[in-house]
C-alpha cells in the first residue's frame, strides 16, 4: 500500500490517501473503511449525449467521485471491495474517528515488510495447493489436480509420467507465484514421501533448466508433514513444532504461536485462560490480562459504541503492559478463533470464578 497523503488526529477526524499495489492491500482497505465514512476515488464512466440533429453521442470520462459509505463487502477469491453508498458533495473529512485499530492497519499496509512472507504447498499424490500467508491473510494462489493411475502392475509406466506431469504443473505453480524477494520461507508438506519426490524433482529440473529464484533460495525450501493436501491441513503443518522453529521470524508465526499458547493453557491451567467478550472484559477489570488475542471482525461493527469498547480494550490492555495479537478473519489462525467467539486472552494469575460468570 502506498500512503500518498495523511491528514488525521489519533482518536479525531482526518483523511488519508492511499493506492493499493497488491491483493492484500483490498483487505488492508476493508479494514478501515466503516459506514459513514466518506470514500473518493477516480473512475471512468461512459457519458451521454444528445445531439442537435436529434441522435445520440458518447465518450468515456475521467469522473472523481465520493460517497458516503452504506456498506463494505471483500471478495478473498479475487481480492475484490465493493463499497456501496451514495454520491455526496465534496468533504473535508473522509474518516470521523480514525483510533488505534484504524492506525494500526495502516502503518501494517504501507509497510512493505508486512507482505506475505510465508508460503505453503500442500500435497498428496494428484493434489496440490499453494497458499500465501501473511500477517493479515491467508490467500489460495492455485489448486493443481492431475489423474495419476495406480502404480501396480502395467499401469506403472502411466503412474510415472501422471506423476510427472503434476510435478511439472506445481513446479510453474510455485515460479509464477511465489517471490523469494518477499517469500521468506516455502513449506512442502504431504502425507509419505510425495513432499520429498516434489522437492528432489523442483532441485533436479532447477539446476538443469538454471531456475535461478529456485538455486539461489533452496535453504528456504522445508518438508513438513499433513495428513492431506487440503486446506484444513494446513493448521497441523504451522503447529509443528518442527515447523514453527524453522518459521518463527516469519509474521504468520507470532500469530500461530500466540493461539498455541492459549490453547495449551486452556488445557494445562484453565483458571489462566478465557474466552468469551464477557468472561475477558471482567479479566480486564481485574487487570489481568497478560495476552489479549482478537478478530479483527469484532471492529467492523457498525455500532460505533461496541467498535469503540473493542479499541479501548485493546488500548488498556496495551497500556497495562500486555501484548495484543489482532487476528485476520481471512488468516488461518483468525478461522480458528472466530470460532471461540472471536475474543480470548492468557491470564497473568488464575481467576477460576470466571466459569461462575455467565457468557
Amino acid at each position: 500500500m502506498k500512503l500518498v497523503r495523511r491528514d488525521l488526529e489519533p482518536d479525531g477526524p482526518g483523511s488519508i490517501k492511499i493506492i493499493p499495489e497488491e491483493e492484500d492491500d483490498m483487505w488492508h482497505a476493508y479494514n478501515l473503511i466503516s459506514e459513514g465514512d466518506l470514500v473518493q476515488a477516480v473512475t471512468v464512466r461512459k457519458v451521454l449525449r444528445e445531439l442537435a440533429s436529434g441522435g445520440r453521442d458518447s465518450e468515456r470520462v475521467k469522473l472523481k467521485l465520493e460517497i458516503k459509505v452504506e456498506s463494505v463487502d471483500y471478495n478473498k477469491e479475487g481480492s475484490v471491495l465493493r463499497i456501496r453508498g451514495k454520491n455526496v458533495l465534496q468533504n473535508e473529512h473522509v474518516k470521523d474517528v480514525w483510533d488505534s485499530f484504524s492506525l494500526d492497519i495502516l502503518h501494517q499496509a504501507c509497510d512493505p515488510a508486512a507482505s506475505a512472507d510465508l508460503a505453503v504447498v500442500l500435497m498428496q499424490e494428484g493434489l496440490a495447493h499453494m497458499f500465501l500467508i501473511g500477517r493479515s491473510i491467508t490467500t489460495t494462489r492455485s489448486r493443481i489436480e492431475t489423474s495419476i493411475p495406480r502404480k501396480h502392475g502395467p499401469a506403472i509406466a502411466g503412474y510415472e509420467s501422471a506423476l510427472k506431469k503434476f510435478f511439472e504443473n506445481v513446479l510453474q505453480s510455485v515460479l509464477k507465484h511465489i517471490d523469494f524477494k518477499v517469500v521468506r520461507c516455502l513449506v512442502i508438506a504431504s502425507p509419505g514421501f510425495t513432499k520429498d519426490q516434489f522437492r528432489d524433482y523442483l532441485l533436479l529440473e532447477a539446476e538443469r533448466r538454471s531456475l535461478r529464484p529456485i538455486i539461489e533460495n533452496k535453504s528456504r525450501l522445508v518438508l513438513a508433514h499433513s495428513t492431506s493436501g487440503y486446506k484444513h491441513s494446513l493448521k497441523e503443518v504451522l503447529d509443528a513444532p518442527a515447523v514453527m522453529t524453522l518459521i518463527k521470524d516469519t509474521k504468520a508465526a507470532q500469530e500461530v504461536r500466540a493461539l498455541k499458547d492459549f490453547f495449551d493453557m486452556l488445557s494445562d491451567d484453565t483458571a489462566r485462560a478465557c474466552y468469551g467478550p464477557r468472561h475477558v472484559e471482567v479479566a480486564n477489570e481485574r487487570m489481568a490480562i497478560q495476552t489479549l488475542l482478537i478478530t479483527d471482525s469484532l471492529f467492523k461493527n457498525a455500532d460505533v459504541l461496541a467498535r469503540k469498547k473493542y479499541v479501548n480494550l485493546v488500548d488498556f490492555v496495551k497500556n497495562s503492559g500486555g501484548s495484543v495479537h489482532i487476528f485476520s478473519s481471512m488468516h488461518v489462525s483468525g478461522e480458528q478463533l472466530a470460532q471461540l467467539s472471536g475474543i480470548a486472552a492468557i491470564l497473568r494469575f488464575p481467576l477460576p470464578d470466571l466459569d461462575d460468570i455467565e457468557m
